[in-house]
């Protein structure tokens, strides 16, 4: 066996190479624009709103819970109306078309107010970035559920969902790194400044570059993404009650409420950190001027973490990088609990290292389990509601940036750190109680989620032969009506699914009758 042959047997790729990943890179070619819009807001999209747009903590915040709550409710009727869609491009392809003009317009709203901060008026302030946030959610929910929904269709094998999902993060960094470090070099580079009101034109540069080149990926998906035509699909009549029981029913899959937890606090601890770390590195650290390199370099781990992942997937299970990873996120969040002006940097760097290279791997897990999920779910209803599963990634992870955004803008008010006097945000000038928040959200917090996570991860069961089971006893049902299996994979089954087998469709039971004597309790 040639080298060349070796390494295509290492990473799983079957036949002619090409051929094989092709369907693979153009399914994800899009993830330039889904992976890559969120990396600049993440990263210096609330300084710039307290810094540079002169916006209190508090309304910022109150910014982000008004529009998370509106996301939320867009992202479930999201889930719902691909899953129903009918067009001749498939359920959800069409839908990434449609939302990317309404993504672009309030991307670029975001990083400019046509003149609105310049006249000092607060309210007309907070009612335009209010309406940039909202409109912004609502393209990035019409791209992201439905290109998440198509995966268990077109990647139907358990494994090979795993090489969808490290080409995602592949894409995924053609859209970070080139963002990020086209934003550090606008901004200042490696001689980066606190940022001020006189930044503001830096920031439409950035904005208007940033529409130019997250434009055309998911336009190429699009024509690149072969999706079965949906137009024989029936749909049952739609009433409030079936609108709620679709998301009731998940919740009754335990295989589904093991990754929702798993995503729900792994979300809240990253969530708190990269909100936090912005002001961590500016008053408790006093190195803003490595902003960037340290940004640099948590991107360069979080992607060096990819391939280990992808092996442990490969030859272990879709739990192992989550269970090896995320002890290394976690002493790198307490590290920087310790963090002062006087700590070495090089402390600081090895934290950053640590914590990106760990998160990596549950992030890794919850991406890859997300598809296996949804064949758990038709195991017990009898039904594939890509949508409605997917839904509940975006849900989880834009719900709590939202919650943990306004939450913390009003903490930081309580706990005395005021953005718009920047003489009193000095690590010399924060009080005890100041300096001690500041620590809560950016270290013992995030840390304490990341450890609930990992035992979630620990405990989650569903491996590859488990998978295989549930893939092959559901081609027999769809085929003869019937299905066989032992005694003992049926136990299995029955654990992973939370349900007796006869209560679930793949057993000829009623799961929907049972569903609709409970909403009618």
């Amino acid at each position: 066996m040639g080298i060349g042959n070796k390494i295509k047997d290492a990473v799983g790729i079957e036949g002619n190479t090409w051929e094989y990943l092709r369907p693979i890179v153009g399914y994800n070619v899009a993830n330039i624009t889904i992976g890559g819009v969120t990396n600049p807001l993440g990263m210096y999209h609330q300084q710039f709103l307290n810094f540079v747009e002169g916006m209190s903590t508090g309304m910022s915040g109150i910014i982000s819970t008004i529009g998370g709550v509106i996301d939320a409710i867009t992202d479930l009727a999201m889930g719902f109306i691909t899953d129903r869609t009918k067009s001749r491009f498939g359920k959800h392809r069409v839908w990434i078309i449609a939302g990317l003009p309404v993504l672009l317009i309030g991307y670029f709203m975001k990083w400019y107010s046509f003149g609105i901060s310049g006249t000092g008026n607060t309210t007309a302030l907070f009612i335009y970035y209010l309406m940039a946030s909202l409109i912004y959610s609502a393209g990035y929910t019409m791209i992201n559920i439905p290109h998440a929904a198509m995966l268990p269709t077109i990647a139907p094998r358990y494994f090979e969902r795993t090489q969808y999902k490290i080409m995602e993060y592949i894409f995924n960094m053609f859209g970070m790194f080139p963002s990020f470090i086209f934003m550090s070099i606008v901004l200042g580079g490696t001689n980066m400044v606190n940022p001020t009101p006189a930044d503001r034109p830096k920031y439409l540069i950035c904005g208007i570059v940033f529409v130019i080149y997250f434009c055309w990926s998911p336009i190429v998906t699009f024509f690149s993404t072969k999706e079965k035509s949906s137009l024989d699909l029936k749909n049952p009549p739609i009433d409030y009650k079936y609108f709620i029981k679709e998301y009731i029913q998940v919740f009754r899959n335990k295989a589904f409420r093991q990754y929702f937890l798993i995503n729900l606090f792994y979300g809240f601890s990253k969530s708190f950190y990269s909100y936090a770390d912005q002001f961590y590195i500016r008053s408790i650290a006093d190195r803003y001027s490595h902003f960037s390199m340290l940004n640099t370099i948590g991107g360069a781990a979080e992607v060096a973490g990819g391939p280990f992942n992808y092996f442990l997937t490969r030859y272990m299970d879709k739990r192992m990088c989550g269970i090896i990873m995320a002890p290394l996120m976690i002493i790198g969040l307490l590290l920087n609990g310790f963090v002062t002006p006087s700590t070495p940097v090089f402390i600081i760097y090895i934290a950053t290292i640590l914590y990106n290279f760990g998160f990596s791997g549950p992030g890794f897990v919850i991406n890859n389990i997300q598809p296996d999920v949804t064949d758990v779910d038709e195991l017990i209803t009898g039904r594939r509601r890509e949508g409605v599963i997917a839904t509940f990634y975006s849900f989880v992870r834009k719900t709590i940036n939202s919650f943990v955004t306004g939450f913390l803008g009003i903490f930081l008010q309580v706990i005395g750190y005021d953005t718009t006097n920047l003489d009193n945000i000095e690590y010399a000038a924060l009080n005890s109680s100041t300096e001690f928040g500041l620590r809560l959200i950016v270290s013992w917090l995030p840390a304490l989620f990341a450890i609930t996570s990992l035992i979630l991860i620990f405990r989650f069961k569903m491996k590859k032969r488990d998978h295989e089971i549930i893939q092959s006893v559901i081609a027999q049902k769809h085929e003869t009506g019937a299905c066989e299996i032992t005694a003992g994979d049926k136990k299995r089954l029955e654990q992973i699914a939370g349900h007796k087998w006869e209560d679930m469709w793949i057993g000829s039971g009623n799961i929907d009758r049972k569903l609709e004597e409970i909403a009618n309790i």
